[in-house]
């Protein structure tokens, strides 16, 4: 995901690279993805955008086994990861993607040295022996080494983090949402192909450590002073969520209660942490219910729900949260967020991150440029956890008071603006106004069925809502996530008759939106762009307008 340490996100210099070979796929394009849940063999229809390099789209990742190395000292890794693929049509050579200064040093495909060269900075090229055909199931071993970039402030930097506990302890995790798992992993780091049949990830650290990863822990297993920790991950799973945390890490179990009956729930602390954590991690109950009430089942109740203190303030690693909040409410305590103090009510970053696993993990992007269906999804989550404990009113509250964050700098679709966050929540807040509680929390457990682990698209998300809404909200999203511009509400009184129309709006801006001149009897309309009338009691009175609805509200003069 998010809003990791609320300031603005900046992507590396290859994420953004990356970013303008994607821009054309935006918008409302014609990709429909028809997977299914998936079993532990099976492979999904994803989408394959048109700007995938031809090394690249020819084969579809099924299972990654990856295995590496940290030294703490050196600030190094070694390792291998096993790519287990499908060719969709016939291929001779194919990129893998690892960033410098890490570096390949052997490849093998059925049990012979395979040749690769290196591409770019950003990935390599493996040339086969021979064209594999469609059809055809294969794996290739590279093994890799390297100092990988270091995070000096993550998330915001991204790379590996060399840190130490409280007690000058090694402490190891990665960052890369971003730069990409490449930073430091070859793999295919493109958001739309995901291994459809998981991962495991096994990971060697000195024996008075411990290692966690996604997933359900499987063995430890020692062997000269060493202990291979392995993590095994059953569904498909975003390349930049796959993390190592290696700590002095203890660890309790719980089992919640869920619409998909058991939960396996699994908590990992440094170990003078573990009172601490223990009772303020009782706040994950209350997500799970919140989330599940409004979303559906928790997506992944076979890879179970994990919370991981971490060195960085968060991040939402599939099947293993990174937590770094100190242990307290808020965002480091403060409220900053909203400026309400409902925000002080829960832990900002253990019900931000954990929101993502819906938006994010189970249902991700195609592309970067499509990432507020991540972060504005999860911006209103938090909202929708308001509502659920504190009331409707505290909800509603808390959603206008981070629309101060909105900056309107770009357009949504396309770009990394954090408008992504606060104005795409406040999209979906709008709509929900139109469409009411009840219809608004259907749609919510419909794309979370209906797009159940997989890679989706904006026009998908808009074709789900207005086949269940029975409404037209091409408009709606146009405005909002394609342009700056916040719609304005003109109006005037004159002859006992409201006069009033949208402007500075797309062509056929029509939202409804609900008035009043007296709180007790509220009124909806139905403005366009041309001028429309309504005639009323109290022509001189007041217009009050539904707050909830994210527009200007502007006066005007009779005949302008």
């Amino acid at each position: 995901m998010k809003d990791r340490n609320i300031t603005n996100y900046m992507l590396s210099l290859f994420s953004l690279i990356r970013l303008s070979f994607l821009l054309h796929t935006l918008l409302f394009t014609a990709f429909y993805a028809n997977g299914k849940t998936q079993n532990s063999s099976s492979v999904r229809t994803e989408l394959v955008l048109s700007d995938t390099v031809t090394e690249q789209s020819w084969w579809n990742v099924t299972h990654y086994r990856i295995a590496v190395t940290p030294d703490y000292r050196q600030k190094s890794i070694s390792g291998e990861n096993h790519i287990a693929f499908l060719a969709k049509h016939a291929g001779a050579s194919l990129q893998v993607d690892l960033q410098q200064p890490m570096k390949i040093t052997r490849v093998v495909w059925n049990n012979r040295d395979v040749l690769f060269k290196r591409k770019t900075e950003g990935a390599y090229i493996i040339i086969f022996p021979k064209v594999i055909k469609a059809g055809e199931k294969h794996t290739i071993i590279i093994q890799f080494e390297g100092k990988p970039r270091e995070a000096l402030n993550p998330p915001v930097d991204n790379g590996w983090i060399w840190t130490k506990d409280e007690k000058g302890r090694p402490w190891i995790s990665v960052a890369c949402e971003g730069s990409g798992a490449s930073i430091w992993l070859p793999c295919k780091d493109v958001l739309a192909d995901e291994p459809d049949n998981g991962m495991s990830f096994d990971i060697t650290v000195p024996d008075t450590l411990v290692a966690v990863a996604n997933g359900r822990l499987k063995r430890r297993i020692s062997n000269n002073g060493t202990a291979t920790y392995t993590w095994v991950v059953k569904s498909p799973i975003n390349s930049y969520n796959i993390v190592p945390y290696v700590g002095h890490y203890v660890t309790w179990h719980k089992q919640y209660a869920g619409l998909n009956k058991v939960l396996d729930c699994d908590f990992w602390v440094l170990d003078y942490n573990l009172n601490r954590g223990k009772e303020h991690f009782k706040q994950t109950d209350t997500m799970l219910r919140a989330f599940e009430y409004w979303l559906g089942p928790y997506p992944f109740y076979a890879d179970s729900y994990k919370l991981v203190e971490a060195p960085l303030p968060g991040m939402e690693h599939q099947s293993a949260v990174a937590y770094g909040n100190g242990f307290q409410n808020g965002y480091r305590g403060k409220d900053f967020i909203s400026g309400t103090g409902w925000g002080l009510k829960w832990d900002f970053m253990l019900v931000h991150e954990s929101g993502h696993e819906w938006f994010g993990n189970s249902i991700t992007a195609a592309t970067y440029g499509d990432t507020w269906i991540h972060e504005g999804f999860t911006k209103y989550l938090e909202t929708l956890y308001t509502d659920f404990v504190f009331g409707r009113e505290a909800g509603n509250e808390y959603a206008l008071g981070t629309w101060k964050r909105i900056k309107n700098d770009s357009p949504i679709l396309g770009t990394n603006t954090s408008d992504k966050y606060y104005k795409g929540s406040a999209m979906l807040h709008t709509i929900r106004q139109l469409v009411g509680d009840s219809v608004f929390r259907g749609w919510l457990h419909e794309i979370n069925r209906k797009f159940y682990h997989q890679v989706i698209n904006t026009g998908q998300i808009l074709k789900l809502l207005n086949g269940y809404t029975k409404k037209d909200f091409s408009k709606v999203f146009a405005q909002y996530l394609q342009t700056t511009k916040i719609p304005v509400l003109e109006y005037y009184f004159q002859a006992g008759k409201l006069h009033y129309r949208w402007w500075g709006c797309v062509d056929g801006f029509d939202m409804p939106l609900k008035i009043s001149f007296d709180p007790s009897n509220v009124t909806v309309i139905n403005p366009t762009t041309e001028w429309q009338t309504l005639t009323v009691t109290n022509a001189t009175g007041r217009l009050m307008v539904d707050r909830n609805f994210l527009i200007k509200v502007t006066e005007v003069t009779a005949g302008n």
